[in-house]
């Protein structure tokens, strides 16, 4: 999976310098990449503190959740990581994200529905999940990805402008203004949403390593995907959806193509390679 999201974060740059070179050579790329990192990493280094408010989550003190916090300190040790700030979402849907910058800066947020909904064994296989994200830094990749996808993006809206006004004679420009305009936005946005789904992988095995215990976390991989059916989440942005378990928000990716999570049973799957790795089935 590693080497996956390498190679996936590799297209993603051989894009943006292509296009660079059909636009106006890669000095063009490079500064709109200079942009994008620049916007990704101001939301990158304050995503705790904006994430948090915009889902109305509040941190609380070990005495006001022990049972949340003891589960969280006895993974951190395991995982050799600092203790996070535990955040309470105040939303039925049952749910739970990681944020921060660095595992010293890190933040484990659950939603109400799902400190409801699960057992002990499956909060802590879902609490094992978000605590391997920030052991590799999973929000730093992300803010990258974005970054090189963003780059791309604005590109491919130059290129429609350019589109527009370009003349008829010079049939290899149109053909690769289209590609910058349409081929390549489509291809980096799907590029970004396969490094998302490789790093839930990689979460998803470290969950259940650390909690020691697979089967919970496919049960309660099912039942939060059930419990979104049932009520999706109503505040926050579907742009935020990458950071959860699961996607909060149904119907928000319709193809799997373009969805920031892998299907629920191709984790499942996953999770019994992982199971029989460790002398266990389910």
């Amino acid at each position: 999976m590693w080497l996956r999201t390498g190679a996936l974060m590799a297209v993603l740059t051989a894009i943006l310098v292509g296009i660079g070179y059909l636009i106006g050579g890669p000095t063009v790329g490079l500064f709109m990449f200079a942009i994008s990192m620049l916007i990704n990493f101001i939301t990158y280094w304050f995503s705790d503190s904006l994430v948090l408010k915009w889902y109305r989550a509040r941190i609380v003190a070990p005495e006001e959740a022990p049972y949340l916090y003891s589960l969280v300190q006895e993974l951190a040790q395991k995982a050799n990581l600092p203790v996070p700030k535990v955040a309470i979402v105040p939303s039925p849907t049952p749910n739970a994200f990681a944020t921060g910058r660095n595992p010293e800066h890190a933040v484990v947020a659950v939603t109400e529905g799902i400190i409801h909904l699960l057992s002990r064994e499956e909060l802590k296989a879902v609490l094992g999940h978000e605590m391997t994200h920030i052991k590799h830094r999973d929000m730093l990749i992300g803010t990258l990805a974005a970054a090189l996808a963003g780059a791309i993006m604005q590109l491919g809206y130059w290129g429609r402008w350019a589109l527009i006004f370009a003349g008829g004679d010079d049939d290899d420009s149109i053909l690769g203004l289209i590609l910058v305009a349409v081929v390549a936005p489509i291809a980096a946005l799907m590029v970004q949403m396969a490094i998302s789904r490789s790093r839930e992988y990689l979460a998803d095995e470290g969950g259940a390593m650390l909690s020691g215990e697979p089967a919970a976390l496919a049960r309660a991989l099912r039942k939060i995907e059930n419990g979104v059916r049932r009520r999706p989440m109503n505040m926050g942005s579907p742009a935020t959806a990458h950071m959860f378990i699961v996607n909060p928000f149904r119907g928000s990716f319709i193809m799997n193509l373009f969805s920031t999570h892998p299907p629920t049973e191709k984790r499942i799957e996953n999770l019994k390679k992982v199971a029989r790795k460790m002398g266990k089935t389910f």
